[in-house]
């Protein structure tokens, strides 16, 4: 029991030991920080480059690392980004042994309290011209100062919408100094590309890479060369949202047009069933045209719409021009040979179109079933008809031979002033009765007429219907194929 006691005794002055000493190393060391933080601005100022030789260039080592895209603004072409801003070089006024200073090698301090380069921007589109903000800066004892600094950026973006939803974006980044040449300051690209392992992922876009590029411009205000380096943002657009809310509708709602050619013509609403269509696809072609910006470019969902709308507009007035063939009346003039040829022989039978009134199921199908059903008997039965009706036939002939002998018989009894009034009421009767058929034969000849122009009605329906249906499938394959 006395050894274990003894143990944690020792353990824990040698605890108490070391956090002592600790505490007086940092104590000397912050002593030595205060002591080097005077005597290394005592006479230091942070408004000249800070170089030996005004001739030397100083240069600039920059590093940009992509957090996280705020927004992508298509319609006033602007791109907010949250970026980390690295910039690193040497200050030839801020160095110091670190052997006097008991190994200190390194000292955060006030970004503002140091000369600082210019670099900004140029591609900005904000109108907010603060300065950057003012973290520490990390100083190390061989005058290499590292300044991070958070920034959230607008900058313009050139966007090509021509095939959204499914475009690409590449939008640039410029950085450089605004006042200094390259001969005073240069910028060195610390990557080749822009930093994205700490990227949050986005809900609209894709990153496919930030590559870097450093350019040197001369511009026609000075000869000194402008050095600048560019990260280009590529950026593919995440298309499930816009398919579902925006093409997959307007497809579907296409495939309701070319059924308006279907409906019968007396529903009464063929028309407003492709008026209503027309409609509907106004709506969503207004809401592409609030997010896409004013340009000359339509985008690839813009065409479909106005071609789509475009078809319905025409399949409107062919369905007008379809309703008045439907209802040509008695005062028609009779279907042209060439269209009872090609319409009523060869376009009804391509598309199964039938006399009006009839289904699939046409009469002369009906009677070829029922004799196959009936067999003999039933032929014998269609025999018994045929000599009750010629018996009939018969019995009516006779019928009308008797009336004759009685009314020649009548005009002989009573004289022949009878028999003359007799006859020529008999001569009127039958000029009535051939009145009455001739008026039933041009019924039925205006009926039959009527009956044609709807049967062209309704074939130029399918027709017109078909064609529709393959004009929206190919146009649909078409925006695929294009996407792909």
């Amino acid at each position: 029991m006395k050894r274990n006691s003894l143990s944690s005794f020792s353990v824990f002055l040698w605890l108490l030991f070391t956090a002592v000493v600790l505490q007086a190393v940092e104590s000397a060391k912050g002593k030595y920080a205060h002591m080097l933080f005077n005597e290394l601005f005592e006479d230091y100022s942070n408004a000249l480059r800070p170089v030996e030789d005004t001739d030397k260039v100083l240069n600039v080592t920059l590093q940009i690392t992509l957090s996280q895209i705020k927004d992508m603004d298509e319609r006033n072409q602007i791109l907010s980004a949250y970026l980390w801003i690295r910039q690193s070089w040497y200050d030839a006024y801020l160095k110091w042994d670190k052997d006097k200073y008991d190994g200190l090698d390194s000292i955060r301090i006030p970004s503002n309290l140091v000369w600082r380069p210019d670099i900004v921007l140029y591609n900005k589109a904000d109108d907010d011209f603060s300065e950057p903000v003012n973290t520490n800066v990390v100083l190390r004892y061989d005058g290499k100062i590292t300044w991070d600094a958070p920034a959230i950026t607008k900058s313009s973006c050139v966007v090509d919408v021509s095939y959204f939803p499914f475009d690409s974006q590449q939008c640039n980044l410029t950085f450089g100094s605004w006042t200094y040449n390259g001969n005073q300051v240069d910028i060195i690209n610390s990557l080749d590309s822009g930093d994205l392992s700490d990227f949050v992922e986005d809900v609209e876009w894709e990153i496919h890479g930030m590559p870097a590029v450093k350019n040197v411009i001369t511009y026609g205000c000075c000869s000194e060369p402008y050095p600048d380096v560019t990260f280009t943002l590529i950026l593919k657009r995440k298309s499930s949202f816009y398919i579902f809310n925006l093409l997959l509708p307007c497809i579907l709602i296409s495939f309701l047009a070319p059924l308006g050619f279907y409906l019968p013509a007396d529903s009464g609403e063929k028309v407003s069933l492709g008026v209503t269509v027309l409609l509907a696809l106004t709506v969503f072609q207004l809401m592409v045209a609030e997010i896409m910006p004013p340009s000359e470019n339509i985008p690839l969902i813009g065409k479909y719409y106005i071609a789509t709308m475009t078809m319905i507009t025409a399949s409107t007035a062919l369905t007008i021009i379809i309703m008045n063939l439907h209802h040509c009346g008695s005062e028609a003039k009779p279907v042209p040979q060439w269209a009872r040829v090609v319409i009523l022989e060869y376009m009804s039978k391509i598309f199964f179109v039938y006399d009006v009134g009839e289904n699939c199921r046409s009469p002369k199908r009906e009677k070829e079933e029922e004799r196959k059903l009936e067999g003999d008997d039933g032929c014998q039965r269609r025999h018994k008809e045929v000599r009750s009706h010629l018996s009939k036939r018969n019995d009516d002939c006779d019928l009308k031979e008797k009336l004759n002998e009685n009314l020649n018989k009548s005009c002989g009894v009573h004289g022949e002033s009878i028999r003359g009034n007799c006859c020529s009421c008999y001569r009127m009767l039958i000029k009535n009765i051939e009145y009455i058929a001739n008026c039933v034969r041009d019924h039925k000849a205006n009926r039959a007429k009527g009956i044609e122009w709807k049967k062209v009605a309704k074939v130029m329906d399918r027709f017109f219907m078909w064609i529709f249906f393959i004009m929206v499938f190919f146009m649909s394959v078409l925006i695929i194929g294009k996407a792909a």
